[in-house]
């Protein structure tokens, strides 16, 4: 029953700032994803990583199993705020293998009001469960690695 009251959507942890394979954590823009999705939910875009489209996402979760990063997730379709980035590198490893990498600096965590955000092995994560989608989080973390998925608080690449 809760499954119908919060939908799933699937998430890509990465959004492709590296542009290169520098960062072992990110999406490999391999392809396998795309081509498991039964919705024609997942395209691979211009940073050659894979993006989901919201809209046509069923939250089957197929995706999530034939992903070989292990960097899909599935997430309340309702909850914009989002953490596009996988890396677990320190500040300055993770800022070297990407333009926007999570740097695990904790003013996401200052930031939240309700204690949603916390960063835990270097790497941001938005507890849904206690997220307000105020958006603090997103608009204070300096490496835009934090998204509001609305496009309202935060620019979507």
């Amino acid at each position: 029953m809760a499954d119908l009251l919060f939908p799933k959507a699937a998430l890509v942890a990465c959004n492709g700032g590296c542009r290169n394979e520098s960062c072992p954590y990110g999406c490999i823009g391999c392809g396998m994803c795309v081509a498991i999705c039964p919705f024609d939910a997942i395209a691979i875009n211009k940073n050659g990583v894979a993006e989901v489209n919201e809209s046509k996402c069923q939250g089957c979760g197929a995706c999530v199993t034939e992903c070989p990063q292990g960097i899909i997730r599935l997430h309340e379709a309702g909850s914009p705020i989002v953490v596009k980035c996988a890396n677990r590198d320190s500040g300055k490893a993770a800022r070297a293998a990407c333009q926007v990498s999570c740097i695990g600096c904790g003013i996401c965590e200052k930031a939240c009001p309700s204690g949603a955000a916390r960063v835990e092995d270097n790497l941001s994560s938005i507890d849904e469960a206690l997220c307000l989608a105020c958006g603090m989080c997103a608009v204070k973390c300096p490496r835009h690695a934090i998204y509001d998925l609305r496009g309202v608080l935060t620019k979507i690449n």
